[in-house]
């Protein structure tokens, strides 16, 4: 048995498939996904339905919502906010699903997304999509930062984390900074995994999967492009 932390699929369905493959994904192990399954990538509706699928088929998936499921749910509350998520890569997820108005998308799909948790803890580790607020008492009680967070590392609280380490997403960092990251994660605690799976930019474009039990990165260069 393997755990397995992934962030940022973004619609890339065939990366998702190949990074599943390249792990040797199996029904023993343990898959954490940190939300943007969506927005900007071609197949964003595959990418939910592939996790559906794999979940059916007895795969043990654990989900997180992200920023992008977020914006996705607040287009349905006002102009102001369908515009804004279009801007951020919400025509290529109605594409998918091949409408034209957040009225194209089944409930099911904006259900489940409702739902997801924000974080999942382990003994070892915090998963979580952007962050963690730390001017909060406490920083799980902090929900919009869960999703939206940047720059807060330097304002860790190393008594109330413990020995965990935070394992994240949503800000794309380059290759050789997340390999850094790795190699001082006991002294800094945190490991950011958003490679920038949609950009084609030095260092970014590639989906990771972290093994969480034997601290190894696995990089898988976008295949949807």
């Amino acid at each position: 048995m393997s755990r397995f932390a992934i962030s940022d699929i973004h619609g890339c369905l065939k990366s998702f498939k190949a990074l599943l493959k390249q792990i040797d994904f199996s029904k023993e192990d343990e898959l954490f996904l940190l939300g943007d399954y969506i927005d900007r990538g071609p197949d964003s509706k595959g990418v939910i339905d592939h996790i559906w699928f794999l979940q059916r088929e007895g795969y043990t998936i654990k989900c997180l919502k992200g920023n992008h499921e977020e914006m996705m749910l607040d287009a349905f509350f006002s102009s102001e906010k369908q515009s804004f998520w279009l801007k951020n890569g919400g025509w290529n997820t109605m594409a998918s699903f091949g409408g034209i108005s957040t009225s194209d998308i089944p409930q099911e799909y904006t259900q489940w997304l409702k739902n997801l948790p924000c974080y999942l803890e382990t003994p070892e580790y915090i998963l979580v999509h952007a962050g963690l607020n730390f001017e909060k008492e406490n920083p799980l009680n902090d929900e919009v930062a869960m999703l939206w967070i940047r720059n807060w590392y330097h304002k860790i609280d190393e008594d109330w984390l413990g020995n965990r380490k935070i394992i994240h997403g949503h800000t794309p960092t380059i290759r050789p900074q997340i390999q850094k990251q790795l190699e001082y994660i006991n002294q800094h605690a945190v490991l950011d995994i958003d490679c920038g799976c949609v950009y084609d930019r030095a260092g970014l474009g590639y989906l990771i999967a972290f093994n969480l039990d034997e601290k190894k990165l696995h990089f898988c260069p976008n295949v949807d492009r």
